[in-house]
Formats: C-alpha cells, structure tokens, sequence
C-alpha cells in the first residue's frame, strides 16, 4: 500500500477540528486524522507492507519548465534556488513534521527523491513492484489524485483506493472503474489528461478540446501519438475545427505528456515496507510522542491496526 501522505494529511486536517490541541496549544488534528485514516486503511485492506511516499518537492523545476502554469495557483511563495513554498495552512505547518517523525516511529518508511512529487514516488514502486522478478506484488495507491488513475492494471493488480468522497465513500478504481467514467483505458489516462487539461495542477489542455472529445480521439487513434499523425494528415477524416485545435497545440502537447506522467525520472533504492511488529523501545518512542502531542485514541488505533496487519 502506498500513500500519497500530502493528500492524506490536507484531508486529515480539514476533516477534524482544529480545536484539537496538545498542551502547548498546536493543533494536531491533521496528525490525528492521519492515524485514524490509516487505522482504516490498514484495517478494511490488509495491506503487508506500507510505504508514506512524500512530496520532497511538490512543485519540481523540471515540471514548470515544461508547463510553466503548473501547479501555479498553489505557490504562497517563489524560491528561484530551491522549493518554491506551497500554500498551507498556517496550523498545518508545525504538524508536518511531526508526521514524518511519526510514521518513521510507526515503522512506516517515509520514501521522497530530489525534484520529485510523492506521485513520482508512487509510480516508480508501482512499476517496480509489477516488474518484479520474482512475480508481481499487487499494489493499493492511496490518494484524492486523478493523475494517478494511469498506474491502474488490473494485470499487474494495481488499484486506486480514491479519496476525493471522503474515508466513508472510498472508491475502488479499476480498468472497468475508468473505463466507465472516462471511457478510455488507464494507460490512456496521461494523454486524456493533457488534451483535457486539468485545473487542480494548472495543465491548460487543448482550447476547445473537452472530456468527450479527448476520449473520442483516443478511442479512434489509440495514443497522442496516433493523434497527432491523424490531425498531421489531410486524408484522414477529422472535422476542421478539432484538427485546428490539435495542430495549434503540438508543442504545448509535446511538453505535457512528459510532465503528467509519473515516476520515469526516479531511480530509489530497494524500499522495505513490509509491516513488522514494534520492539519495545520503538514502542516506548511512539508512546511518548502520543502523550507530547495528545494523540489519544488515534495512536492507539494506529497501533492496534498495525500490530494486527504486522
């Protein structure tokens, strides 16, 4: 099972109250949240091994070459030299950390790379993990993130467990799942999304160019590739406005596959997340940090559900 943390723990936050404090008057309710969601998780999918994959950089340089509109809307602060600074909100910011500490207590590895989003995370372990020599493991991706609808597979058993209705209305995305939604295959879903265009990461898409059109294209010419030779080739039937469109934006196209998809520019080491059963000094550790951030029953259902997954 791998999580997309950030997603995570923005619902965490924004699902409990911020009332939720420990002694020195922090909130802790994303940190709360967080453990019940993966008490839940943990509980209702029997995972064997967990990996909290982060976002050592959420807004990659790379990425914004590519699309300078990426994810713009969501800067609080430019940094030229490194990160820029995401929009967060002000209570959420000291309880960040002490998730990363947590989880690595709770002995879940907390995986990042430099220049990638946890999404590239998720996608090399996911391709990694169906390319196995010695067989696939099937892989649960936990997130509110439509991107990563194009690592389904049902070969390979690779599902989304999808967020985006809440922890009471999970949605379990499947070939069939996108199919009926979007009516293309997942391994369509990077080229849907960049003739789409996609609002919540600032991806313009094709002007004029709609889900319904998108997908009838690639239902017709397969990939952006088959696309683009279509609309390259006079004899093939294609009404002159749609051709216009897909002509105007070759380039804008050509920059956006390679920034939707996911994972092709991480190379990790091996991750262990096989769930194992807290020693006692491990132990000792997370008590200690429920009782200095009043965790209450949180803590205590994270760990039970651990301890039974383990």
């Amino acid at each position: 099972m791998l999580l997309d943390t950030a997603s995570l723990y923005f619902r965490a936050f924004y699902g409990v109250p911020d009332s939720v404090k420990d002694a020195d008057g922090m909130p802790v309710n994303g940190i709360r949240g967080l453990l019940d969601i993966i008490a839940k998780l943990v509980t209702d999918y029997e995972p064997t091994a967990l990996v909290a994959c982060w976002d050592d950089d959420w807004r990659p340089r790379w990425r914004v070459d590519l699309i300078p509109q990426y994810k713009a809307h969501r800067v609080a602060e430019l940094n030229p030299g490194g990160v820029d600074v995401e929009d967060t909100p002000a209570g959420l910011v000291p309880q960040v950390p002490v998730i990363r500490r947590l989880l690595g207590e709770l002995g879940i590895p907390v995986v990042g790379a430099e220049q990638a989003e946890a999404d590239d995370i998720i996608g090399f372990l996911t391709r990694r993990a169906s390319d196995r020599p010695s067989g696939s493991m099937a892989v649960d991706v936990v997130t509110g993130d439509r991107d990563l609808f194009q690592l389904v597979d049902d070969a390979a058993g690779v599902r989304i467990i999808y967020t985006a209705r809440g922890m009471s209305k999970l949605e379990l995305v499947t070939d069939a799942v996108v199919e009926a939604k979007y009516g293309i295959s997942p391994r369509q879903y990077a080229a849907f999304a960049a003739l789409r265009g996609d609002p919540s990461d600032g991806l313009p898409g094709v002007a004029g160019v709609g889900e319904k059109t998108a997908a009838g294209l690639l239902r017709e010419f397969g990939d952006l590739d088959g696309i683009l030779a279509a609309a390259a080739d006079p004899s093939v039937a294609l009404s002159p406005s749609v051709r216009m469109k897909l002509t105007a934006s070759t380039e804008y196209l050509a920059r956006a596959m390679p920034a939707i998809v996911v994972g092709e520019r991480v190379d990790l080491p091996e991750v262990d997340g096989t769930l194992h059963p807290l020693d006692a000094e491990r132990l000792t550790s997370v008590h200690a940090l429920g009782q200095r951030y009043n965790l209450g029953g949180s803590l205590d259902r994270a760990l039970k559900a651990l301890t039974a997954a383990a």
